[in-house]
């Protein structure tokens, strides 16, 4: 059977220099032990053989003594000073060192050989437990030091075996024979430390090599995940700059070819504009779920909640659905509007505007429904629907990204756009408010949503609603729209759409321009106050929509309806919408849509 190898053989051997570093720690760290014990038993021995010893060679070694105990100590503290300003320099001080040590061994040794032969038994035996001990104890702190070590047991041990086989006492052979067996136990234990110190600065030294390889891996792993971060930031801004550029051809495409349908009464033509269309919010769902899932791996959703009303999040719920469910004859409900919550308005927006497109989407006859109870402290939000419905088997993966929905019967176009990433996107939403979702499906009789979110209480301010039905074929006739898009093709796609409609359209592709004409309009008093603004989010000059709105109402008045038709989508655009009281509507908009947003806001008068 192979044996584990030994500490010894998986670890490299330290070198002189760490050797010596460790071993000036550790003999300075001993020294003001080893002064307290030298003195003591300096003490211990002029006091017994104060009257056996001739006072001039004790005073003699007394004061050799005295002065190299009081050079030591000075030593001592010296190199204190010297480690507090940071300027030790190891070999010197371990030079220093060890001459001190060789020279009071050598003083022990000369005790040894001057006061063996005086006084009795008492006097040697506390003469050679003194010098034993002394030389046991430098064991610990010499054994590093092979030299050093060898020099002072020499100097501790030889003397005092010559001198006491020397002595000629009835025993005294017996005893040098004694020592001798001492010195070998010594000299042995010296060895044994020196091995225990040489592994010890070893793994000292291989602590120090891990933490540094585990420092440089720690900060390759920061800088990676900085690298990634800066790279995901990146990916989501060059996603939502492409995304803007690209929705801006498609908004017009939609525009253009919704006018093209106005002015032709062929049903081939109509059929083409209704593919164009369909192919339009086709890209636009594929962009906002792209990015919406760029969002929330990114970190870049925060929940921030507050108290709202349910009856305002309906409103805009229906007023951005009720086209498309009126377009495929299916009945958009809503119950329970007269409830508040406690959570983020817009992410609960998001995640009830998701449940209801994909409700819409795969629904073909009867209708979807939204409903809020109240259940205890909670409020549940729901919303069913009459569709397809999901297999048991599904509903376990129907939250994963990219996994759409599968069907015993063939799935008609419009079920298979998209990426796969709605119910994705809304199970993670639902995760970051730590609000439970859950579904109820059968096959062929549709399918429940359902998510708890705390009970809230009123705001302070409520805003004022209105109807969200307004008729989808309300004439434009007689309306003045004044409309700022710095894309010339979208402005003229706008333009020929509006009048097509039956509007008289004021088009500006600055705000610098807008503010000219309303100027222009104060000075001379022509033309009609404007019925309806509709502006881009980003204007020449580094300005926005915002700043076009607030120059013409300070001609027109602040309650001049506006409508922000953007495709810019990493702005808070629903924050600024509340504050400066307009509608949102993102690149590309189906024309029907866009015609319903005009209706509601032309019906807010």
């Amino acid at each position: 059977m192979a044996l584990a190898p030994s500490l010894d053989s998986t670890l490299p051997p330290p070198s002189d220099n760490a050797i010596q570093q460790d071993s000036v720690r550790l003999v300075y760290r001993q020294t003001g032990a080893g002064l307290i014990g030298h003195f003591l038993g300096w003490v211990v021995c002029t006091m017994v053989y104060w009257e056996d010893v001739p006072h001039p060679v004790l005073w003699g070694w007394t004061i050799a003594f005295g002065l190299l105990w009081t050079a030591r100590f000075a030593g001592l503290l010296s190199y204190e000073r010297a480690v507090l300003q940071g300027r030790v320099d190891p070999a010197r001080w371990l030079r220093l060192w060890n001459l001190g040590a060789v020279v009071g061994a050598a003083l022990w040794s000369v005790a040894g050989i001057l006061f063996y032969g005086h006084g009795g038994a008492f006097e040697r035996t506390v003469l050679m437990l003194t010098i034993y001990s002394f030389a046991i104890g430098a064991v610990p702190y010499m054994a590093s030091q092979t030299r050093l070590f060898l020099t002072c047991m020499g100097l501790y041990f030889i003397p005092m075996i010559v001198r006491t086989a020397l002595h000629g006492g009835p025993h005294d052979l017996q005893l040098a024979g004694v020592w001798c067996l001492m010195c070998l136990c010594t000299l042995a234990l010296g060895r044994a430390f020196r091995n225990m110190f040489g592994e010890m600065v070893s793994l000292r030294l291989h602590a120090q090599d891990l933490a540094q390889k585990l420092r440089g891996e720690m900060q390759a792993a920061e800088a990676a995940q900085r690298e990634a971060e800066t790279a995901n930031r990146a990916k989501t801004q060059f996603f939502a700059a492409a995304s803007h550029d690209l929705r801006q051809p498609l908004h017009a495409l939609g525009l253009f070819a919704e006018a093209l349908r106005t002015r032709s009464k062929d049903d081939g033509v109509a059929q083409l504009v209704n593919s164009i269309n369909s192919s339009v919010d086709a890209l636009e769902g594929l962009f906002s779920e792209l990015l919406d899932i760029t969002k929330i791996d990114t970190g870049g959703v925060d929940i921030e909640p507050e108290h709202f009303a349910m009856r305002d999040l309906f409103t805009r719920i229906r007023l951005h659905f009720e086209p498309t469910a009126f377009e495929k004859g299916l009945m958009l409900s809503f119950h329970g509007e007269q409830h508040h919550a406690y959570a983020d308005p817009l992410v609960v927006e998001r995640i009830v505007r998701n449940l209801v497109s994909n409700a819409i989407r795969y629904t073909e006859d009867g209708g979807v429904l939204v409903s809020c109870r109240k259940r205890g402290d909670q409020l549940l939000l729901q919303v069913w629907d009459t569709g397809i419905g999901i297999a048991d088997k599904e509903q376990g993966r129907i939250f994963d990204e990219f996994y759409q929905t599968q069907s015993n019967r063939p799935l008609e176009p419009h079920h298979r756009k998209g990426l796969g990433l709605g119910l994705a996107i809304v199970k993670r939403l639902a995760d970051l408010m730590s609000a439970p979702l859950t579904l109820r499906s059968r096959v062929g009789r549709g399918t429940v949503f359902s998510m708890t979110i705390p009970v809230g209480r009123a705001p302070r301010m409520q805003p004022i609603s209105a109807s969200s039905r307004s008729a989808l074929g309300v004439t434009l006739d007689r309306r003045h729209i004044v409309v700022v898009e710095d894309e010339i093709a979208v402005m003229e796609g706008l333009q020929v759409l509006l009048k097509g409609w039956g509007a008289t359209v004021s088009a500006f592709d600055s705000v610098a321009a807008v503010k000219a004409w309303a100027q222009q309009h104060a000075d001379d008093g022509s033309g009609s106050r404007p019925d309806l603004v509709m502006v881009d989010y980003r204007l020449p000059e580094q300005q926005t929509g915002i700043d076009a709105i607030r120059v013409l109402r300070e001609r027109f008045g602040p309650d001049l309806p506006a409508i922000m038709v953007t495709g810019s989508t990493m702005t808070q655009h629903e924050e600024e919408a509340r504050q400066h009281q307009f509608h949102v509507l993102l690149k590309p908009v189906v024309p029907t849509k866009l015609r319903a947003m005009i209706a509601f806001k032309l019906g807010l008068r």
